[in-house]
């Protein structure tokens, strides 16, 4: 029961652990959304510097903190841009208003400058809006070959640590094989050995019967040499002593044509020995070779697995971008469509003017034939 009370506690413990351990970075990150939902785009985001999810959900949020910026600046450079147009609008205004108190030419002469001014001011930031719209366009075709590549690039890693598992499993197949070659190596050793044991006891027999061929031999040559003195009588003894002198002779011949077939064996055996022996140490280095791949390619595993997770991260990343730039592009679009109704006023300002100034000549005409 203490026991389980222990564990108990450590587990509780833990969990508090945890949950300070992950509540706390989303309760700054929270915080954090908060005050970019209100605006604030120049507050630093916690947990930008983490390699984990949390890093990941910064990341994240620093992108959209930069996409806001980036159209806040845009909105800005607009608001600009309008600003200058009515300020150039409400200059004619005025001087068009001044110059009618004076003369009713000097106010056709300000009209037509304005509208002109407003033509080209309008045509500038129609431009320019154009301009930032093929850019945003660029972008966010780039940013989706991005993505693309991204993707691509995950994929070939996911085949990569694939390969890598692959490549794992024949290096450790590889190392078994090569320690079964070993066992097998010294068994086959031990089998040689057991064979030069056996031809070195063979050579012994050989040597024995050798040595009862000459043993024969003499004997069958005192035999002849009896059978020569017994004469006649002795004859047939001497047929059969010259007889067992030959086969002597034959099991002779035949004892050193063997012991000499054992010697090749034996120097063969001993041969065979040293070549397994060899067989063993190289099949043994190569198996310490296989380990240590093995143990690479393990480590390769390992980083295979950190390249894609880095990999998806930055999928999420460029995904992000092309959002605040697809919003870019959109501002842009709005902005230079602004630009063109500016421009259409514009014209037919000019358009009016140009009315207006033929209005007046006719009127001065008609008084001047007055």
């Amino acid at each position: 029961a203490g026991l389980l009370l222990v564990v108990l506690a450590l587990g509780l413990g833990g969990i508090a652990w945890v949950f300070r351990a992950v509540t706390g970075p989303l309760a700054a990150m929270t915080a954090a959304m908060r005050r970019l939902a209100g605006g604030d785009t120049g507050s630093a985001i916690p947990g930008s510097g983490r390699r984990d999810e949390i890093g990941a959900m910064a990341d994240a949020l620093a992108v959209f903190r930069d996409g806001m910026i980036r159209t806040r600046r845009l909105e800005e450079e607009t608001a600009l841009a309008r600003a200058s147009a009515e300020e150039q609008r409400r200059l004619g205004m005025r001087q068009m208003a001044d110059g009618f108190e004076q003369a009713v030419g000097g106010i056709v002469g300000t009209v037509s400058a304005a509208a002109g001014e407003l033509q080209a001011t309008a045509g500038t930031m129609s431009t320019t809006a154009d301009a930032t719209a093929r850019r945003s366009s660029g972008a966010a075709v780039a940013a989706d070959r991005a993505a693309a590549n991204v993707g691509t690039v995950a994929v070939a890693a996911e085949e990569l640590g694939t390969s890598v598992s692959e490549i794992a499993r024949q290096v450790t197949d590889t190392s078994g094989l090569a320690q079964a070659a070993v066992v097998e190596a010294n068994a086959t050793a031990g089998l040689v050995q057991d064979l030069a044991q056996a031809a070195s006891r063979i050579g012994d027999v050989v040597s024995l019967i050798s040595s009862i061929a000459e043993q024969t031999n003499l004997l069958a040559l005192n035999a002849t040499i009896e059978a020569a003195r017994a004469g006649a009588a002795g004859r047939g003894f001497a047929v059969v002593a010259a007889e067992v002198k030959q086969l002597a002779g034959q099991t002779a011949r035949a004892t050193e044509e063997i012991s000499g077939q054992i010697g090749r064996i034996q120097g063969s055996t001993g041969e065979a020995v040293t070549a397994i022996a060899g067989i063993g140490t190289r099949i043994r280095e190569i198996a310490g070779v296989a380990a240590a791949v093995a143990a690479t390619v393990e480590q390769q595993g390992a980083a295979t697995q950190e390249i894609a997770r880095n990999v998806a991260e930055a999928a999420a990343g460029t995904g992000a971008v092309t959002t605040s730039i697809v919003g870019v592009a959109g501002a842009a679009e709005e902005t230079g469509a602004a630009a063109g109704r500016v421009l259409v006023s514009a014209a037919a300002l000019s358009r009016q003017s140009e009315h207006l100034a033929a209005e007046v000549r006719r009127f001065l005409a008609g008084v001047r034939a007055a």
